[in-house]
């Protein structure tokens, strides 16, 4: 074990570097066009565009439309004054409308930039709840995976803040925790695990309160768009699935997923299927058993979000924000018990990694992810080990 001394100081500086640095590239993509505005003063094409697009076509009284391609695309070029360059699909449930609509009541290049803030400062906050103060303020800002998300204009912060406010309140407001993961529903694919790890490990409230919050979102949606666009969105999963896993139209590099490991590797769609389903049954036992245990709740909930991540096939680069909520619980276990020296190595590596992305792109947000679930299991086998040698000497 090496000592604790200043692990939180030297946390913050190495958060605070890291923010600087993103502060410093942004306003340089900025200036040159590369970020929220281009050079002819058009909005940039990111994948924003689609959230703006949809909530323009809820205002205007037409929410299936968002699920036409051809409307869809329509819809973008207005946006940002061209024809979109990019995914022409809008893959999220009609429970999202609502966020989108509410956006789209501003004008396109403001909007996106309040996006990032909204959601980041939701994120921000979420962490802050994990691991505190001055700490969990920087360790979010500097999270590698946090650039990606920005330059995207994804929802990432959303999906990140979500999963840390379900866990982070867990123990002591289970009903907000619940809440939190009812809102998570608009990206079902982060919280498949998410029902059975917390109906073995006995969270009954937490359950109860986010199926009543996934209700209500549904039936709110309905009520305000409509049953054809829910019918619509059903109908559009088939094709958004054959798209981006049979496909690969996206590309396998962007998606860090086993699945896409398998695929770039060049194995079948079928071999793909098998390796991604049974780690994610490995990975449903492991937590179960896990969370059935007296390891202590940080590892329980930094595994569980980080088998999240790992059960799903369906994870983009700039999702990787999401790895900061395990990552966040693990740092908040090793700062109260010690870090060991392979900590201390990892760790950096994994955040290298992530923000290697642009010039290996590959799956190197799935190697990150991998090593923070090995750091969380490893410490796990060894509490385990500790509390199995502690009751024999009690024997």
């Amino acid at each position: 074990m090496l000592p604790q001394g200043d692990a939180p100081r030297l946390l913050a500086i190495i958060g605070l570097a890291l923010a600087l640095s993103y502060a410093v590239f942004l306003t340089a993509c900025i200036v040159e066009g590369y970020w929220l505005i281009d050079r002819h003063g058009h909005g940039i094409g990111n994948d924003f565009v689609h959230l703006w697009a949809t909530g323009r076509l809820v205002l205007g009284g037409h929410p299936a439309a968002a699920y036409d391609p051809d409307l869809q695309r329509q819809a973008q070029a207005i946006a940002i004054g061209r024809p979109f360059e990019g995914d022409e699909y809008w893959p999220y449930p009609p429970t999202f409308m609502f966020a989108a609509a509410l956006i789209a009541t501003i004008p396109y290049v403001p909007a996106s930039a309040a996006w990032i803030v909204a959601t980041g400062a939701g994120y921000v906050a979420a962490i802050r709840c994990i691991l505190g103060g001055r700490l969990g303020l920087l360790f979010a800002c500097g999270f590698p995976g946090a650039l990606w998300t920005i330059m995207a204009g994804q929802s990432g912060f959303l999906s990140a803040g979500l999963i840390a406010g379900t866990l982070g309140l867990m123990e002591r407001h289970p009903v907000f925790a619940g809440c939190c993961l009812g809102l998570l529903t608009y990206k079902p694919q982060f919280g498949l695990l998410f029902p059975l790890v917390l109906a073995v490990g006995g969270r009954w409230r937490v359950i109860i309160a986010a199926t009543l919050m996934a209700l209500i979102l549904v039936g709110a949606s309905w009520l305000a768009f409509g049953a054809g666009t829910w019918e619509a969105f059903v109908h559009s999963l088939t094709t958004v699935s054959q798209r981006t896993l049979s496909q690969g139209l996206s590309g396998w590099d962007s998606l860090q997923t086993i699945f896409a490991l398998v695929r770039a590797l060049g194995g079948s769609e079928r071999l793909a299927w098998v390796i991604q389903s049974a780690s994610a049954l490995g990975i449903a036992v492991a937590l179960c058993v896990l969370w059935r245990s007296r390891v202590p709740f940080d590892l329980k909930a930094g595994a569980l979000s980080v088998g999240g991540l790992l059960a799903t096939p369906y994870l983009f680069f700039y999702d990787l924000v999401l790895l900061a909520v395990p990552t966040a619980f693990f740092l908040r276990f090793a700062l109260t018990n010690g870090f060991r020296r392979s900590e201390c190595v990892l760790l950096p590596i994994s955040g290298a990694l992530i923000l290697s992305y642009p010039l290996a792109p590959t799956q190197v947000g799935l190697a990150a992810i991998l090593i923070v679930a090995f750091l969380i299991g490893h410490r796990a086998m060894l509490c385990v080990r500790s509390g199995a040698a502690h009751s024999e000497q009690v024997g």
